[in-house]
């Protein structure tokens, strides 16, 4: 992949750059439209990962049994429920977005998500509610699933849209953003933790987070209301081009690429699904205090977010398949070697975290600009949306499930690291063909220089 040029500027039915983004660089305007869509992520995956960050207290509340494990993989179900709805409402929500504007997307998903994560937080448990309590929870992580499988795609296609010659980087940022959130759900435990005792966190103290994260996501709507439509869609809009069935088509027309975008995101989805669960998994199946695995947890995320700002910068400079390539062989070939130092507490549990960090960062700063590459605009928000959730439903929602299951089955907590060192594999392989449907940005904007109605 080669590094992107501007959009064309011109009449006749070209499309109008950025004065930032002409001269190679991102303008004032680009950098408000970025970060006002990284911002809603950022808060949509606070609300969506807090589920996971207090999963011990949750199963406690709504999920009552004698046997722990059971009580947790119980609560793991209800938060891989929440991963496999959100296919489906990327594919409704991506349909809208490329049919109609990714604005309205963008803001009716941060009010759902927003109303979904209050309510959670305010919802009576089993012993007050019975089985209508644990029913209640799953309904609302669905509705918190179908919103989000709009929310990134969408801040993707948005940002892709606005700065196309610095995509990679752009779209990195989002990914800082959202683990910014990842971050802030993480660290915000951790001061509860330190704040509160243990009786006060299952009776109500991991509340908190979510009515925290439910008010941030009201301002965040508030703010994405001054968000215009993007103007590459307002062309084809305007023109009569947008894609009246957008998912069918790309069914039809770039059905090879769904499949290796979802491959090429295994490692980034399964990588993230297992962090997510860490405050869980690491008390549970390695004997860490639950103080320890947040720390863990947070330094992961933070070496995480500021290195992969510089593998985002570097995608744009070098083929981003390059990096994931590397990434994907690194967690193949190691991943088992950190569970067991973990496993073994022979490492120091943070330095560990700083190295899973660093080496997701790779991953985690490419796979943005890659995904959006693989489409053309008239489709993009649908492609990304179906690989994004197709791969984040099978490799992250399913991780906590698969690494509890496999040190339940086996009795060796270094085992879950096979589930990670699998989807690296399956990363790397996908890597080895990604040449094939790469530069569609790039191909995109010289083919609006070039025709006056562009179908791209």
């Amino acid at each position: 992949m080669t590094s992107n040029t501007p959009e064309a500027s011109a009449s006749g039915g070209a499309i109008a750059t950025p004065v930032g983004e002409a001269n190679g660089k991102l303008g004032r305007s680009d950098w408000k439209v970025i970060i006002l869509a990284s911002l809603g992520g950022a808060l949509e995956f606070y609300d969506f990962v807090i589920f996971s960050t207090f999963a011990v207290y949750i199963g406690q509340q709504f999920f009552p049994s004698d046997n722990k494990v059971t009580e947790l993989l119980n609560t793991f179900v209800v938060f891989a429920v929440g991963y496999l709805a959100r296919p489906i409402g990327g594919i409704i929500l991506s349909n809208i977005g490329d049919r109609l504007g990714r604005r309205k997307v963008f803001i009716g998903s941060m009010l759902a998500m927003s109303i979904s994560t209050v309510a959670i937080g305010l919802l009576p448990g089993y012993a007050q509610w019975g089985v209508t309590a644990s029913v209640l929870l799953v309904l609302l992580r669905i509705t918190q699933g179908f919103c989000l499988g709009g929310e990134l795609p969408g801040a993707i296609t948005y940002v892709v849209e606005t700065a196309p010659r610095n995509a990679g980087f752009a779209t990195g940022v989002i990914f800082f953003c959202v683990n910014s959130g990842v971050g802030l759900a993480s660290v915000l435990s951790l001061v509860l933790h330190h704040t509160l005792s243990t009786e006060d966190l299952r009776l109500w103290g991991w509340r908190i987070a979510f009515l925290i994260g439910g008010a941030l996501g009201l301002v965040s709507f508030k703010l994405r209301l001054a968000l215009t439509e993007t103007p590459e869609f307002s062309r084809i809009k305007s023109r009569g081009a947008a894609a009246k069935a957008p998912f069918g088509e790309m069914i039809r027309t770039h059905g090879a690429q769904v499949w290796v975008g979802i491959a090429a995101l295994a490692l980034t989805s399964g990588f993230n699904g297992v962090i997510f669960s860490l405050p869980a998994f690491l008390p549970n199946a390695m004997g860490y205090s639950p103080s320890e695995a947040i720390a863990c947890q947070s330094i992961l995320l933070g070496a995480m977010s500021f290195g992969l700002l510089g593998a985002a910068w570097l995608g744009d400079r070098i083929p981003r398949r390059w990096l994931l390539r590397a990434a994907g062989l690194a967690f193949a070939l190691l991943s088992y070697a950190w569970y067991a130092a973990a496993a073994s507490h022979s490492v120091n549990l943070l330095l560990l975290g700083v190295i899973a960090g660093l080496a997701g960062s790779v991953s985690g700063g490419t796979w943005c600009g890659l995904v959006a590459d693989i489409f053309p605009t008239r489709i993009r928000f649908s492609g990304v949306a179906l690989v994004l959730n197709i791969a984040f439903a099978l490799f992250s929602g399913i991780a906590p499930l698969v690494a509890t299951w496999l040190v339940a089955s086996t009795g060796q907590a270094a085992n879950a690291g096979w589930f990670v060192a699998a989807c690296g594999a399956i990363c790397f392989l996908s890597t080895l063909v990604l040449h094939r449907y790469d530069g569609r940005i790039r191909a995109g904007t010289l083919a609006s220089a070039e025709r006056p109605n562009p179908q791209i």
